[in-house]
């Protein structure tokens, strides 16, 4: 029986000491489940060190200073017929902290509801788009092709429904197969019990689901958004590097990337035999988000260092199929329609959001409500396009 926790003894329990556990007790377990609510997720999304067993990606070395000359947002967008100052999107769409960075310069920077500089803001799906640049470094290193099926990797997946997709299928989310993204965890199916079993309970690893799970299309044909996909691709890197991924992040990005401060990643399942939960666990600061924006603008360079290759940033952030009204996906990264604009994208509201023509990277940490945030996305994105055309005075 689930034990009932109450929002204060959450907030409480999230000021106190964190430890490692080899046992969820029940009480943990439930502050996990509620850290979505929108009562307080404006908080838990910058604590998940507290809720969570974590591993560190440490920053080393000289930090990549980007310039600054920040000025008052003296612009206005369109959204639901209607036009807004700039300033009014920050509380209309629940933000925490937004950065903008014009031609590598930035030109805002603000941070809200008690957070600041050194707040670490979980990334949720963003963290999709950062495998796909791990992905593309251990290409560039000879270590994965992407042409490849997934089980020449990792023959435990044999016999299910990723036997067939190639790693490219799986970059794209057309892997085929049976994993519905839906997480009614009043009515749980695959996704929500998974979710429950190596995250909130600690029981396994995310990616063990891949092993058994079945196929429902044909692989490379259905685009299916799924977080198990980017789960396979850690459990890829693990595998080809023989390391585990902070390790590998740290080695060949975060460090040469000239990173502020540490980030860290969540893990899944039992302590010391877990993994970073790659779909959506990592966190990181407001700055350090923009930094990574800014080196895939650079076409993969930061600070004048070459970290992923420029043909791997071009590919993996072009739209692979046919766009929708709404855009496409690339390798791991949405994209804008008729635009050369792209972007990470996190549960309620996480973005880098990169516009190579006007040089201007966006990133924004929100703290939507959870469900049908439709309205809310749309307006955010209306929001970067006009961020993107907007001239700040020299």
């Amino acid at each position: 029986m689930r034990k009932t926790v109450s929002l204060m003894s959450l907030v409480g329990c999230l000021l106190a000491p964190v430890t490692a556990l080899a046992e969820v007790p029940d009480t943990v377990a439930e502050m996990r489940r509620l850290m979505l609510d929108a009562r307080i997720n404006a908080l838990t999304f910058s604590s998940m060190d507290r809720l969570f067993t974590t591993r560190t990606v440490p920053r080393a070395g000289e930090v990549w200073q980007l310039p600054r000359r920040e000025q008052a947002l003296d612009f206005s967008y369109s959204a639901g017929g209607q036009q807004f100052q700039a300033e009014q999107m920050l509380e209309r769409t629940f933000t925490n902290a937004l950065m903008i960075v014009k031609d590598g310069v930035v030109v805002y920077q603000n941070h809200l509801n008690r957070t600041g500089p050194d707040t670490r803001y979980a990334s949720w799906s963003m963290a999709k788009s950062i495998v796909s640049l791990l992905v593309g470094i251990a290409v560039e290193e000879g270590l994965i092709d992407i042409s490849k099926p997934i089980v020449h990797y990792l023959p435990e997946l044999k016999g299910g429904g990723y036997d067939g997709a190639t790693v490219q299928d799986v970059l794209e989310m057309r892997s085929g197969v049976d994993y519905e993204e839906r997480y009614d965890f009043e009515n749980p199916g695959i996704a929500a019990e998974n979710h429950e079993m190596a995250l909130v309970r600690n029981e396994r690893r995310f990616a063990d689901a891949a092993m058994g799970i079945a196929r429902a299309h044909k692989p490379g044909e259905h685009f299916a958004y799924k977080t198990i996909d980017t789960a396979v691709l850690g459990w890829l890197l693990e595998r080809v590097t023989q390391r585990n991924v902070s390790s590998y992040m740290a080695e060949k990005l975060w460090e040469p990337l000239g990173a502020e401060r540490d980030g860290f990643w969540i893990m899944d399942g039992p302590v010391g035999e877990g993994r970073e939960f790659t779909g959506a666990g990592f966190n990181a600061t407001l700055a350090d988000y923009a930094r990574i924006g800014q080196m895939v603008l650079d076409g993969g360079k930061a600070n004048g260092r070459q970290i992923v290759s420029a043909a791997w940033i071009s590919e993996s952030t072009r739209p692979r199929h046919p766009e929708s009204e709404m855009g496409g996906y690339a390798y791991q990264w949405w994209t804008v329609p008729n635009s050369d604009a792209f972007y990470a994208l996190g549960l309620q509201g996480q973005f880098i959001y990169i516009d190579p023509q006007s040089r201007t990277v966006v990133v924004k940490l929100s703290h939507f409500p959870p469900g049908d945030d439709f309205k809310v996305m749309e307006e955010t994105l209306a929001f970067m396009a006009a961020a993107a055309r907007w001239q700040p005075k020299q």
